[in-house]
C-alpha cells in the first residue's frame, strides 16, 4: 500500500492552511494511480515524488480530479517532509512547469519553513471579453472591482487571473457557479483565479477558486502567490525589493499566511510558509 504523508501548508497548526499530502516514493505508480490516490486522499494536490539521488526529486501533482503542472502549497510541505527526514537544506524538484529550488530551514519555534523559488513568471492582458465572463460566473458587479490593480493573468507555474476586489466584504461574499467558472478556466488554461484585496503596500487577503481541481476553493495557493508577486512587479504597484504578507483561508476557518518575496534583478519570486503533520 502506498503511504500518503498528510501535511497542512503555510500554518503550524494542523486545524488551519492548506492541506496536502505527498507521496514520497512514487516510483511504481502510473498517472492513473496517482490521480486515484489523490481522488482518495480528497485534497487539492498531493505530490508525488521520485528520488534522482540525495537531494534531487522529479515531482507530479495531482488534484482529485486532474493532474496540475505545479503546485506551490504542496512543495512547501514536501520541503518540510525532506527536512523532516534528511535535514535542513536545499532541494531540487523537477516539476512539469520547471527546475523549483526549495529551501528549507528551522524556524525559531523548532518546526521547519519552506523557501520555493519559481519558475520564470510572466504576465498577459486579458480581454474585456473575458473579464466580464469571470465577473458573471463568479456572480460580481464590475463595480466591486479595484481600478487600481486592473484585471490580469499571471504565471509562476501555471496560469492565475488576477481580479482585484474594491472592499473585504466582496471578497468575503463568494458564492460562484462552479460549473461556469470550471467551464471557462478549463477553455482558458487557467489554474485557480486569484481574487485579492489589498489592505495596505504589502498586505493581501486573497482567495483562489479552484473548480478545475474538484475543489470549490483553495486555502492557500503558493503558485498563485508566486504569480500576484510578479503581477504587482510588472504593474509598478509595488517597489523591490519587497516582502508581501499574503492571508488566505479566513473564510473558510483554515488560517494560512504565505511570504512572498519580490527582487528587482532577480525575476523569479520566493514564497515561504511553515507546514505541520495533520494528526491520523
Amino acid at each position: 500500500m502506498t503511504e500518503v504523508l498528510r501535511y497542512a501548508a503555510f500554518t503550524d497548526d494542523p486545524r488551519g492552511g492548506n492541506p496536502a499530502g505527498v507521496v514520497l516514493d512514487a516510483s511504481l505508480l502510473d498517472e492513473a494511480q496517482m490521480l486515484a490516490i489523490a481522488a482518495e486522499v480528497g485534497y487539492s494536490e498531493t505530490a508525488f515524488l521520485v528520488a534522482d539521488g540525495a537531494a534531487t526529486f522529479d515531482v507530479r501533482y495531482f488534484a482529485p480530479s486532474a493532474e496540475v503542472a505545479f503546485c506551490g502549497h504542496a512543495t512547501i510541505a514536501t520541503g518540510v517532509v525532506l527536512a523532516q527526514r534528511h535535514g535542513p537544506g536545499r532541494f531540487l524538484l523537477r516539476t512539469k512547469a520547471g527546475s523549483v529550488h526549495l529551501d528549507v530551514e528551522r524556524s525559531s519555534s523548532g518546526g521547519f519553513v519552506s523557501t520555493l523559488t519559481s519558475v520564470e513568471p510572466a504576465i498577459t492582458e486579458i480581454s474585456d471579453d473575458d473579464v466580464r465572463a469571470l465577473l458573471d460566473v463568479l456572480r460580481w458587479p464590475a463595480t466591486d472591482l479595484d481600478p487600481a490593480l486592473p484585471p490580469r493573468v499571471a504565471y509562476a507555474g501555471v496560469w492565475h487571473p488576477i481580479i482585484a476586489a474594491a472592499t473585504r466584504e466582496r471578497l468575503a461574499d463568494l458564492n460562484y457557479d462552479f460549473d461556469g467558472l470550471r467551464e471557462l478556466m478549463l477553455a482558458r488554461g487557467w489554474t485557480t483565479i486569484q481574487l485579492v484585496w489589498r489592505e495596505s503596500q504589502h498586505l493581501f487577503h486573497v482567495r483562489d477558486p479552484f473548480p478545475v481541481g474538484g475543489v470549490v476553493e483553495d486555502p492557500a495557493t503558493g503558485a498563485a502567490a508566486a504569480a500576484l508577486g510578479h503581477y504587482l512587479r510588472e504593474l509598478r504597484l509595488i517597489e523591490p525589493p519587497a516582502r508581501l504578507t499574503l492571508h488566505q483561508g479566513d473564510d473558510l476557518g483554515r488560517p494560512s499566511v504565505l511570504t512572498v518575496d519580490v527582487e528587482a534583478a532577480e525575476p523569479r519570486i520566493r514564497v515561504s510558509g511553515a507546514a505541520v503533520e495533520i494528526p491520523a
